[in-house]
């Protein structure tokens, strides 16, 4: 199994209703080989936290290339990510 943990720091003023958006699009993609996905906005337990994170396992590495290399997968990063975050930073490790 692939996990992909992707975290992101969105720009200050982003209103968090954008990024849940962007968050609910990934959710509702439809993927062959994704196992689990789970998103969610930083609690703000801790002060310096990255304001959102997205997990997602997947059957094997293919699945992953896949979902990576997916058009509308790709139109959300750019049109729905993009333009609120300032910086993304993710990994992909076998579980």
């Amino acid at each position: 199994m692939i996990r992909n943990v992707v975290v992101g720091r969105v720009r200050p003023g982003t209103d968090p209703a954008l990024v849940q958006q962007a968050l609910d699009a990934i959710v509702a993609l439809p993927v062959d080989g994704l196992l689990d996905v789970r998103v969610g906005l930083d609690a703000g337990l801790r002060p310096g936290a990255w304001s959102f994170a997205i997990t997602s396992d997947f059957a094997d590495a293919e699945a992953y290339r896949v979902y990576d290399a997916e058009a509308e997968h790709n139109r959300i990063r750019r049109e729905m990510f993009d333009p609120v975050c300032e910086e993304i930073v993710r990994v992909q490790f076998e579980a």
